[in-house]
């Protein structure tokens, strides 16, 4: 018998372990809801709105969708979420998820909580991995005009030169700590500028261990190419890579901006060659794991199981420091639980922030899900599954 015939995706009994009761039902009436397209559609339009003009939903949000995407409002509310996937043997990955901010103050803001994130994964073995996004420390108008190669004023280089410095700040923390710390994938026509930083940050802080991670998409069509060519950069320059390899999230605005602007759209022509891509990464990166440190962020079921028996095969330590399995808190615990019973690495995003702030990312992981054909029905059906087990 290989290892791997006693991994089941299908074992909802280790899957929900960490899951009272209350919070299966609340998980199948919250996935219930985001199946119904409708509500899905309409519901941000509201919400914002009775949020605007002070109606009191918070609590309702914050004992629902909050309560099951996200660890709480601020890094200590979050210690139970963390404990709780400790628990089962699954990591966290503590995600400040306030996003579309435009204000120095509030960049200089999220640089500092991005600190207190890495300081807080020092102290703690259940927190092996960090996060964060360019734009939350600078302005998305400006990585544009730097994309686009476009002249900065004098004041747009102050700008940017200040937004390097910040991104600095958290690498180097991330350094002298020894917490990797991974740099979210965004938009494509912000992407190379994004690229740039966080090969630089990799030349300074990953010569001896895998501590800047830059981000994948392998939704489009040149990024397996961009993977292949970033780990020849490191190999020919002395300094691991680190790489967050993910399928993508902007796929639908992505594919509308490049109709309406005439250019070709960056997007594969279709999921298979998605599935095809994501998975020649994962083999690359396995085949290189000495000098490529990997986190495979992925839902996909063939693809964690792909992984897993490669691990297996090359005879790679399920433990080895450069592999990491990663799935987003609240969904596909049937992928983290099993993957972590079965004593590989995993961590969860745990996404937190004030929940006004967090609504975006929230109705962004609504929308996704319905999105995802299967997706919802397939979570439906476990926690069904594991409802009719308990008896519930």
């Amino acid at each position: 018998m290989s290892p791997n015939d006693k991994l089941s995706f299908e074992n909802t009994e280790i899957a929900f372990r960490h899951s009272s009761n209350t919070d299966l039902n609340r998980a199948y009436w919250l996935f219930k809801v985001i199946n119904v397209n409708f509500l899905v559609k309409i519901g941000p339009p509201i919400t914002n709105f009775a949020v605007k003009i002070g109606l009191p939903i918070k609590g309702l949000i914050k004992a629902t969708i909050f309560k099951h995407f996200c660890g709480g409002e601020t890094i200590e509310e979050c210690a139970k979420t963390t404990q709780n996937l400790a628990d089962g043997g699954v990591g966290t990955i503590l995600d400040y998820s306030v996003e579309g901010e435009d204000d120095e103050k509030v960049f200089d803001a999220t640089r500092d909580e991005i600190i207190r994130t890495i300081i807080t994964a020092s102290k703690s073995k259940n927190i092996p991995l960090t996060v964060f996004k360019v734009t939350g420390v600078g302005r998305f108008g400006l990585l544009e005009k730097l994309d686009e190669g476009l002249k900065l004023s004098v004041d747009e280089q102050l700008e940017w030169q200040t937004v390097q410095d910040r991104v600095l700040a958290i690498c180097e923390m991330a350094h002298s700590e020894g917490v990797p710390v991974m740099i979210d994938a965004e938009e494509s026509w912000i992407q190379k500028t994004i690229d740039n930083l966080a090969l630089n940050m990799m030349r300074f802080f990953n010569k001896e261990k895998g501590i800047v991670y830059n981000t994948y998409q392998l939704y489009r069509h040149d990024k397996l190419a961009s993977l292949v060519g970033d780990h020849t950069v490191a190999e020919s320059e002395g300094f691991i890579l680190g790489a967050k390899i993910v399928r993508g999230a902007y796929m639908e605005k992505e594919r509308k901006r490049a109709e309406e602007r005439g250019y070709p759209s960056p997007i594969q022509p279709d999921k298979a060659a998605t599935d095809r891509d994501y998975n020649d990464a994962l083999i690359y990166c396995v085949d290189n794991v000495a000098n490529v440190a990997f986190v495979a962020g992925t839902h996909n079921e063939d693809s964690c199981r792909l992984l897993a028996d490669m691990l297996n095969e090359k005879k790679i330590d399920h433990k080895n420091p450069h592999v990491y399995f990663s799935q987003l808190l609240g969904m596909s615990d049937n992928l983290s639980f099993n993957l972590a019973n079965a004593n590989y690495n995993v961590a969860k995003y745990v996404p937190y922030g004030p929940i006004k702030a967090v609504l975006p990312y929230l109705f962004r992981r609504a929308q996704e899900n319905t999105a995802i054909a299967g997706q919802m029905s397939r979570e439906l059906s476990l926690i069904v599954k594991e409802k009719k087990r308990r008896n519930a």
